[in-house]
């Protein structure tokens, strides 16, 4: 769902939609997070094409925009990227600008948490879109047994200082955005034979950490469960 292109019947609506999740979002958030969706936001608006999915600025375009310096504009896009939102799809050449897309699959997945807050029948479209919920998902009945639940909103953790409780602590401090989007909703379901395997709540969260975040887990991963520990990512549905 990467690039996925708006158009047709209930375009305009999902548009708007996901211009209110971003917002939300970077009003839930504090310090660096806020300040770049909300970079994000004033981007897709300005300049995003819905039609094509995508979207050619430069640098120098793109800091006039935020106010900002060329240096910050080019940090900022990378911290766009690696956070996920933002995909860049062509660099800068002589003579043409950068192209980028929104990773909406992204976005949805980032910003479930905050839906309620619009209201039910926002949260309720929002999930029909994607089958996405801000409930937690069930965890297949075969796999309940080897279940370690984290409650991440209480001050003491399950399982305080068990090797997986400190790779999240790791994980958590090395990467404070992709740990609240994404390590926060993995489970892990058991760690035998020098494989540790985690639960995504959905397949795309699955492919997504898989895909995208294996090298930012494989580190605290070794540290934690042993050198020669490796990563198995499932999804629950």
């Amino acid at each position: 769902m990467q690039n996925a292109r708006l158009t047709g019947p209930g375009a305009g609506a999902e548009k708007y939609d996901i211009l209110t999740a971003l917002a939300v979002k970077g009003l839930a958030s504090s310090g660096t997070l806020q300040t770049s969706i909300l970079r994000l936001v004033a981007l897709v608006t300005a300049r995003y094409n819905w039609i094509s999915g995508e979207m050619a600025i430069g640098q120098r375009e793109m800091a006039a925009l935020w106010s900002v310096d060329e240096r910050t504009a080019k940090r900022e896009t990378r911290r766009l990227i690696d956070t996920g939102f933002l995909v860049l799809k062509y660099r800068g050449v002589k003579g043409r600008v950068a192209v980028y897309s929104l990773d909406i699959s992204a976005i949805y997945s980032s910003t479930v948490d905050e839906w309620e807050k619009v209201g039910s029948d926002f949260a309720a479209r929002m999930t029909g879109r994607y089958g996405l919920s801000g409930q937690a998902v069930a965890t297949p009945a075969a796999a309940t047994a080897h279940v370690v639940h984290v409650d991440f909103t209480s001050g003491t953790r399950a399982g305080a200082f068990s090797p997986w409780e400190r790779m999240l602590r790791l994980l958590e401090d090395a990467h404070p955005a992709h740990f609240t989007s994404w390590y926060a909703r993995l489970t892990l379901l058991r760690a035998e034979h020098g494989v540790v395997t985690l639960c995504a709540p959905s397949r795309f969260a699955a492919q997504y950490v898989d895909t995208h975040l294996r090298r930012e887990i494989e580190h605290p991963l070794r540290v934690c469960f042993g050198p020669d520990a490796r990563c198995e990512i499932v999804s629950a549905v």
